[in-house]
């Protein structure tokens, strides 16, 4: 049998073997860096695989821990822990209760803003529904909602943070878009090409961001018209009137001061991601300091988690640079490409196949995990077929942001779940469906709709 085609049979095994071995439950880096070693393996025996190829393992895992905008992950993380960590969350809920708690739904809008909030404070899923189920879920029980209701708000306007800037996830997606676009623009001797930055990503997902925190607080609107007994308005003391006004400008004012920084020195130009990053973990500081919460075991529970957290993500993204090596190696991209380009519908249905894969992939594994094996893989591939790349990733991280909602494994419902021990996952599994099916709903509107994506960087940039 022909090398070329003994590579290829390799590289669909390799594929199936990881998501085999992640599916037993695996750890992901290991999975990805043994696999590739593995399947090497057998491709140089085979005569399928060049040995020297191996050698550039070392230059990705080092152009990987050198990345300029990957830094900005440790810094968005320690962001978002410290932010966690002082209160601030907690006062915001707080304040807007009080100023939408007379309302019935009032405690559910409020969650939803304040998601939203935290999304463009935080960047970080788990630290957004964890810190939200810990302080709205109770109340929400006080207040007697309807418990479905009130689990599918709290885990779906945490994810919120999956989609609007500045995301972990959008700064990989875009990392990787970046270098595909590269890759293809090279491939067509094209080496003056305009780059695609995490910048511009994290512009093209603002309004579709947006969009889809305007829909979860839409469907609550129509859950207070339509049963006002599932969503009771507060009872909110005359004393708590009096001092909301006080409340409001002092724990709304620092929060969006610090999104103003962030966002705004990125949607400027006056700053890369990285360095806003920077500016986002100071900030962060300095609202800490403002509420007095700053002291050395709270510095240290959030650099012990910023490390935890970005080094599992740099360890899986080195597992991963190895394996779309040996997956290129063994001629998986150039299988790839030969089957997206014969595809009935050309570019369309390529799209489809991928980001249904992902989907349907987000039932099972982790969306990092997502994200280091397919984008690396499917995104030149589908980027050689002309398709937008600011839209695919915007798109990508919408279908991403469902995974942490959809049974049996969406992490969002094991993290509200984890502070809420009497809520039945049964009933979290029950509230997250509408928003599921909102989401749903938003890619495609994205689809027939993409200047949703690319009007924002092509006014700005």
């Amino acid at each position: 049998m022909d090398s070329h085609v003994i590579g290829e049979i390799l590289a669909v095994c390799m594929f199936a073997g990881l998501i085999g071995f992640m599916l037993l439950g695996f750890p992901v880096a290991f999975a990805l860096g043994g696999a590739s070693l593995a399947f090497a393996g057998i491709g140089i025996l085979f005569g399928a695989f060049d040995t020297p190829l191996l050698a550039g393992a070392f230059g990705r895992t080092y152009d990987a821990i050198t990345n300029d905008v990957l830094i900005s992950i440790p810094l968005f993380v320690f962001m978002g822990t410290v932010l966690e960590r002082s209160k601030i969350a907690e006062e915001l809920l707080t304040t807007m209760g009080q100023a939408f708690g007379k309302l019935p739904g009032g405690l559910g809008y409020s969650v939803v803003i304040v998601g939203t909030l935290l999304a463009a404070s935080t960047g970080i899923v788990g630290a957004t529904v964890v810190t939200m189920g810990l302080i709205s879920y109770p109340a929400m029980m006080r207040a007697r909602y309807h418990q479905p209701l009130a689990a599918g708000i709290i885990t779906a306007s945490g994810t919120l943070a999956q989609l609007i800037p500045p995301s972990t996830v959008l700064i990989l997606i875009g990392t990787f878009m970046q270098g595909a676009n590269v890759q293809v623009q090279a491939a067509k001797g094209n080496y003056a090409a305009d780059p695609v930055t995490v910048v511009e990503i994290f512009v093209a997902a603002i309004i579709p961001g947006l969009l889809l925190a305007a829909s979860y607080l839409a469907w609550v609107i129509y859950i207070a018209w339509r049963h006002p007994e599932r969503v009771p308005p507060l009872d909110i003391s005359i004393e708590e009137r009096r001092t909301f006004k006080m409340r409001i400008v002092k724990v709304m004012i620092p929060p969006l001061l610090l999104i103003v920084a962030v966002l705004g020195s990125i949607l400027t130009g006056f700053a890369t991601a990285t360095e806003s990053a920077t500016v986002g973990a100071v900030g962060a500081l300095v609202l800490a300091a403002f509420n007095r919460m700053i002291n050395i075991d709270m510095l240290r529970y959030a650099c012990r988690a910023t490390m935890s957290m970005s080094g599992m993500i740099f360890l899986i993204l080195i597992g991963a640079s190895i394996f779309s090596l040996v997956f290129r190696g063994l001629g998986g991209e150039k299988l790839a490409d030969d089957v997206f380009s014969q595809l009935p519908g050309g570019a369309a249905s390529a799209t489809f196949v991928v980001l249904a894969l992902m989907f349907l992939l987000g039932f099972f594994i982790d969306t990092f995990e997502i994200i280091f094996i397919i984008v690396p893989i499917f995104a030149p591939v589908l980027l050689k077929l002309g398709v937008d790349p600011l839209w695919l990733a915007v798109m990508m991280g919408v279908v991403l942001q469902t995974s942490y909602l959809t049974p049996p494994f969406g992490y969002a419902i094991f993290y509200l779940q984890g502070t809420a021990r009497d809520l039945p996952v049964q009933q979290i599994y029950r509230g997250v469906v509408p928003f599921i099916a909102l989401q749903v709903l938003f890619m495609f509107v994205f689809w027939f709709f993409p200047k949703l994506a690319t009007w924002l960087p092509a006014k700005l940039f």
